[in-house]
């Protein structure tokens, strides 16, 4: 498969997990996965969150300045991990079923957008289409959860959250690092990720929230693609 050489260099952080760079024109982003769907960025000498788990330990790491949160499923909405790693000042994004919980949260619905610190915001939708814990019901409802998209300096991250390979995804535009989930039965197989990563075409895709999944089946679905593949040690 050919690699695109973006603007990604890997760095690390003193508390010891491998970090990578994203170059945009507002400065750099540092990237570090933490766990399953945990996320750390650095934006501006700020410290933003996605989806703290308290499986991870954050004893070492910096304190949030912003919580995204995607789903009320508690590998995401966690607020032992909230808790952990708060300030009086952190501000916490989530749509409303997250709210009902963490109280203090704005809320974001599905295509709302917002801005803070100068980062752009948008609440993508994100949900199963056909699997659930029993006929008739799914494990994600349109609606109650949100993916989002990042934009800093001109460059786009997108973290999918808990979804199958929905149009919305497929839709995006112009995503320069996605991260994308991918484990059964909760989300989809790494198959039908690469499907809907390649309909989107990211310069660089994160696979993330995969426990148990075979990575290199997802590989072999973006074979010649030109989209560059990012594994991490998340477990």
């Amino acid at each position: 498969m050919r690699i695109v050489a973006l603007f990604l260099a890997v760095g690390s952080l003193a508390l010891g997990l491998a970090a990578d760079t994203v170059s945009t024109s507002a400065g750099d982003v540092k990237i570090t996965p933490v766990m399953h769907g945990t996320v750390l960025l650095e934006i501006d000498g700020r410290t933003w969150y996605v989806d703290p788990w308290s499986r991870a330990d954050y004893s070492s790491l910096p304190k949030a300045d912003v919580i995204l949160i995607t789903d009320i499923h508690s590998d995401h909405m966690d607020p032992k991990a909230i808790a952990a790693i708060r300030k009086s000042n952190t501000q916490i994004l989530a749509p409303a079923a997250v709210a009902k919980t963490v109280t203090e949260a704005k809320v974001l619905v599905n295509g709302e957008t917002t801005e803070l610190f100068g980062v752009h915001i948008e609440a993508i939708p994100m949900y199963n289409v056909q699997r659930g814990p029993r006929p008739g019901q799914l494990f994600h409802d349109k609606g109650r959860g949100n993916g989002y998209v990042l934009t800093v300096g001109g460059k786009r991250l997108y973290f999918s959250g808990d979804t199958e390979g929905v149009a919305e995804m497929r839709n995006l535009k112009n995503i320069d690092v996605a991260f994308v989930c991918m484990n059964l039965p909760y989300t989809m197989p790494p198959d039908e990720a690469a499907v809907a990563v390649k309909a989107f075409k990211p310069k660089v895709v994160y696979p993330y929230h995969y426990r148990g999944s075979d990575l290199k089946v997802f590989a072999a679905g973006l074979e010649g693609q030109g989209i560059e593949i990012r594994e991490r040690k998340w477990y």
